[in-house]
């Protein structure tokens, strides 16, 4: 019997049903089973604090990555929203599987839309991203902190602590409670984060067999719209923690498939904020990120995400 694949977790409810679903494709299309090992980080213990103030991009994946490298498991599956842009060497992106809609949803007392909140109304959210785009609306809405499982979040919200909270759509979806959702929100007036949505597939760089069997999950238009939204979050220099959204698509364009990729950059007062679109081929999605990047630094994108002027030049 071919022994089991040892598949590295987050332990949360959301982490262990997208781990789970990568596990039952897997073994579905390589015969391969695959065993869930949960693996304790930083974001997971600390639920009380800013993401940004206990070290902001990395702190869901880097114990994950540990265990990958240290041989506790053989891969880890991540959120790729939480992915820092630079990759580990001692790692390779083995595979990115089909994206899930990437859109954010707001959960809302009475059933109510974000437009119909009242003024004054609190809604919650752990995301300087979120909350720039939400206040840049201009609706009165009070933003308020909030971290921890989906559970938590929504369970403010039936309380009454909350009169809203605004979650990545995919993740509700995936625990099955997508009819909690009471406005999938349009990427018009907010951009989710670059990567949300799409799940990802590190192994060791040197595990040839574990990166061959994983290559059957990987979906090329995933891979190419969220390569042109990581390089753009990588030429702003921004982690996954910055007031900045992204969102590529694969359209068809006069010479075929291309990518259409929308960004925004913005304070969490709501202003002022940067938003800006570009297409390109299919082929270089990463120099699409970049070319977007840079002219939204050129708008003054490097203010919004704390990044010196002098070092966005180069």
């Amino acid at each position: 019997m071919t022994s089991p694949l040892r598949l590295g977790t987050r332990a949360s409810a959301l982490a262990t049903t997208q781990s789970g679903h990568v596990a039952e494709r897997l073994t579905e299309l390589t015969g391969t089973p695959v065993e869930l090992v949960t693996v304790s980080t930083e974001g997971d213990r600390d639920q009380t604090s800013a993401l940004r103030d206990i070290g902001g991009t990395g702190v869901f994946v880097a114990a994950l990555r540990e265990a990958v490298v240290d041989g506790t498991v053989d891969f880890a599956v991540h959120s790729l929203k939480d992915l820092p842009t630079a990759q580990d060497p001692r790692l390779a992106l083995a595979a990115i599987a089909q994206r899930e809609d990437a859109r954010d949803a707001l959960v809302a007392r009475d059933g109510l839309t974000l437009g119909e909140l009242p003024p004054g109304s609190r809604v919650g959210t752990g995301s300087p991203r979120r909350e720039a785009q939400i206040n840049a609306l201009g609706l009165g809405l009070e933003i308020v902190g909030v971290r921890g499982n989906v559970d938590t979040r929504l369970g403010k919200v039936a309380s009454g602590e909350l009169d809203a909270v605004v979650l990545a759509r995919a993740g509700l979806l995936r625990l099955g409670r997508a009819d909690e959702t009471t406005e999938t929100l349009d990427p018009i007036q907010v951009l989710p984060a670059p990567g949300q949505g799409a799940l990802a597939c590190e192994c060791r760089v040197d595990d040839d067999a574990t990166a061959r069997l994983l290559a059957v999950l990987d979906d090329p238009d995933t891979r190419a719209a969220v390569t042109a939204e990581r390089s753009l979050l990588a030429t702003l220099e921004a982690g996954c923690s910055a007031p900045v959204g992204a969102l590529a698509d694969v359209v068809w364009g006069d010479d075929g498939d291309e990518i259409w990729l929308r960004a925004v950059v913005g304070d969490p007062s709501g202003s002022p904020t940067i938003r800006l679109s570009a297409s390109g081929s299919l082929d270089e999605p990463a120099a699409i990120g970049e070319r977007l990047a840079a002219e939204m630094l050129a708008e003054g994108a490097a203010d919004l995400v704390g990044l010196p002027r002098a070092e966005s030049a180069s």
